[in-house]
Formats: structure tokens, sequence, C-alpha cells
């Protein structure tokens, strides 16, 4: 992991304070840049979303696919946490934290497109974060790769009903049209793209591959954090009179993340999986495919939603609480060995 990539929520931060600078320096520019837009899309954050999510695409291999046979009980609890539990407990901690609990503290007009944004980042399972966060648990590397690739192909298909069915529960208004363009524009197209150029490099050798693989993948991070300063250029007036949102939005994150990889851990332990296969399931249980979310709160909901504003409170406290889950499924090794059986 790159001290770049180590420190995002730190490079988040100061994107959010730049942005909200620019944003009160020079209101006009920003939003001459907002009225750049096609159907609802904004073009200059819809390139910076492409930029942003076909590097991280490019490490997807669909033809790991069948290597899902070999670890059934993971798989079977991966696809239990993200598509049966996680969408599901966030919507749940949403409408508990933020329509009840919260409250009183946070703007009324909002609440719902707080809920969005929060259903939004927990329908879209991590897709290129895991991959780190595996390496970093000496996770078993067949095994990420063949969950992610299941992930993104059940992605493609699924989340735009899982999110319209949980907008609906959550009496939020869904725009179907909208929806179904933004999984058109920041799923499908880019993983087409992604797999055609993956080819065509891999043609080239592994080697030239993985030597443009290094090259583009800062291009990743940059393109979010250039979204990131955008989107707080516009949010900038709206957090300067309500600072204390983005602790309360963090709340049912994070209580999200412990818990679903938790579960996801325990299950694996009392399944009999072995702890290279348990880390990387319980790691995308617990992480999000927050680049996905942003454009999509984006397309649906605008700029200045707190749809927006929340999916990206998920990225500011995505990495340091996963570098903690990582901490911890390291040092309960021991724990996790001692008492799981061996699969059979």
């Amino acid at each position: 992991m790159s001290v770049f990539e180590r420190y995002l929520s730190v490079w988040v931060f100061l994107c959010i304070v730049v942005g909200v600078a620019l944003g009160q320096i020079l209101p006009g520019v920003f939003q001459a840049i907002g009225r750049i837009e096609i159907a609802k899309v904004n073009l200059p954050v819809g390139l910076l979303i492409w930029v942003m999510i076909i590097p991280m695409l490019l490490k997807v291999d669909f033809g790991a696919l069948h290597q899902v046979r070999q670890h059934v009980r993971g798989i079977g609890v991966t696809l239990f946490v993200n598509w049966l539990v996680k969408p599901f407990s966030m919507a749940f901690l949403g409408w508990l934290f933020l329509r009840h609990l919260f409250a009183a503290y946070l703007p009324a007009s909002q609440i719902d497109s707080y809920v969005a944004g929060l259903i939004l980042l927990a329908a879209a399972p991590c897709t290129a974060m895991v991959f780190v966060w595996s390496r970093l648990t000496h996770g078993d590397p067949l095994f990420t790769l063949s969950q992610v690739a299941l992930n993104d192909t059940i992605m493609v298909f699924a989340f735009a009903p899982f999110v319209a069915l949980l907008l609906g529960i959550s009496s939020i208004v869904v725009p179907w049209a909208t929806l179904l363009t933004s999984v058109i524009l920041y799923i499908v197209i880019p993983v087409a793209i992604a797999q055609l150029i993956r080819r065509a490099l891999l043609r080239q050798g592994q080697a030239a591959f993985d030597q443009v693989l290094a090259r583009i993948g800062p291009w990743s991070i940059a393109a979010l954090l250039a979204t990131l300063v955008l989107l707080f250029a516009f949010q900038g007036q709206e957090i300067l009179r309500q600072p204390l949102v983005i602790a309360l939005l963090a709340v049912p994150i994070l209580i999200q993340v412990l818990f679903n990889s938790a579960l996801a851990y325990g299950l694996n332990r009392v399944l009999g999986e072995k702890h290279a296969v348990a880390c990387p399931s319980a790691l995308i249980g617990a992480s999000n495919f927050f680049e996905l979310a942003v454009a999509a709160a984006i397309s649906l909901f605008g700029f200045n939603s707190g749809a927006a504003l929340a999916t990206v409170v998920g990225v500011l406290i995505e990495v340091p609480v996963m570098l903690l889950v990582v901490r911890v499924v390291n040092a309960s090794k021991p724990w996790y060995e001692a008492g799981s059986k061996p699969a059979g």
C-alpha cells in the first residue's frame, strides 16, 4: 500500500478544505461547471468518474469466476453479507440514526437525501481497494480475485434493483430513468472498456500489463480527489452552516463497516474456511465501491444533495477504519485458527 493510499483520508480532508474555500472564493466558476451537463449527467464529473473507475476495473479478471468452486463457503459468506445483509442493514441504520436519533440535529429537507446516499454506498461492494486490504492480511489472491469478479458481475444486474428497492422501502422517490442511466454509464460501459483494454494489454505480455497498471494507478485517486474538490465547492455553504452533519453521517457508516466485517469473519470461522479466505471475505463485506456510489449520487440527486455528501463521508472514513479492521483480523489469526474446523 503506497503512502498516498495509506493517507487517503488526509488527502480527502484537504480536498474538503480546498473545495469549500474555492466554492466561496469562485462561486461563479463552479456554478458554470455545474451547468455543463447532458441528460442530468455532469460532463466534467462523468469524465473524472471514468478516469477513476476504469484503472480499477482493469484489475478484475472475469475469467477467475470458475475459481469460486474452490471456496464455496467463503464465496457464500461474501454473497450473503454483501447482498442480503449489507444494503438492508445500512437502510436500517440510516432510518434509525438519521430519521430518529439524529433527526433534531440535521436539516429536515436533506434527511431523505442523506439516507439515499448511505444506501448507494452500501449497495456497491468494493472492487479495487479490496486487493490492497487482502494483500495486507496475506489473503488468498485467487479467492480475492474470484469474489471481486463475481461481485462485479452481480452488480451489473443487481445494483439498480437493490437501490430502487431500498429507496422505496425508505419512502424515497426512485428516478428509474436516471438510475438505469447511472448503471449503464458507471458500471456497464466502464466494465466493457476496461475488459477490452485489459485483453489488449495482456496480449503484449504480463510485464507490459503490470507496467501500465502501475503507471495509471494514481489516476484513480487523483480523479477521486478532483471530484471531491468539485463536490465540496458546491456543498461548501451547507457544510459551513452544518459542520456537525459530517460527524453524524459517519456514525452509521462506521457501525456498518465494523458489523459486516465481524459478521463475515465470524461466519467463515464457523464454516471452517481458512484464515486467508476469511480475511478478504470480511474485508469486501466491510468496504464499499465508493467511486460508483459518489457517481450515482451525483447523477441521481445532484452536486448539492445530501446524498452526494453522505457518499463522500464514506470516502473520508473508509481508509482509517479499514486499516483498523486489517489490524484486527491479522492480530486475531491465532484465535481464528484455534476455533475453526478444517473445510471439507
